[in-house]
């Protein structure tokens, strides 16, 4: 049985939020645990518009934030498929900052993850093929099999670490 093919547009999600007092570090800053659940339900959605059933989160790429994100900017999390296995997806996440007085936007960090849908039984679940349109697409494509392949060796390295 063949699986359906989607396009990568047919999935991105892009999830804003103005930046608040209840967003703050110690710092005045906004707190980064806020901009990772924000990067993780971007990620999340994007699978879940793909798959059209719920998923896991099973791996986050490192998240290095390149600049601070200030109380009272606009966070956008732009999220897309990069990659897609049998039941495994790899999104790409980049979040900006806008300061929506003065109309300046920077990218302060990205991000890949990787999610698991689940079936109807809660084990994981074929979805459907991913299509590739532009050459860019096909080497993000390229790269994400090169990152599951390392994610996977060093999976297997750490499970015979603690046999």
């Amino acid at each position: 049985m063949d699986r359906a093919r989607k396009t990568i547009h047919e999935s991105r999600v892009t999830l804003s939020a103005l930046m608040g007092p209840q967003d703050a570090n110690a710092h005045g800053n906004v707190h980064g645990g806020v901009i990772m659940k924000m990067v993780d339900e971007a990620g999340a959605l994007v699978a879940m518009r793909h798959a059209r059933m719920p998923v896991v989160t099973v791996a986050i790429d490192s998240m290095t934030f390149m600049e601070p994100i200030l109380l009272g900017n606009l966070v956008m999390c732009n999220a897309e498929l990069t990659y897609v296995g049998r039941s495994s997806m790899e999104v790409r996440v980049e979040v900006t900052a806008e300061n929506p007085l003065l109309g300046q936007s920077k990218v302060t960090n990205s991000a890949y993850l990787v999610y698991v849908a689940l079936g109807a039984d809660g084990h994981p679940a074929a979805v459907p093929e991913l299509i590739y349109e532009t050459p860019e697409q096909q080497a993000r494509a390229e790269q994400a099999r090169q990152r599951q392949a390392y994610r996977k060796q060093q999976r297997d390295r750490e499970s015979r670490e603690t046999i």
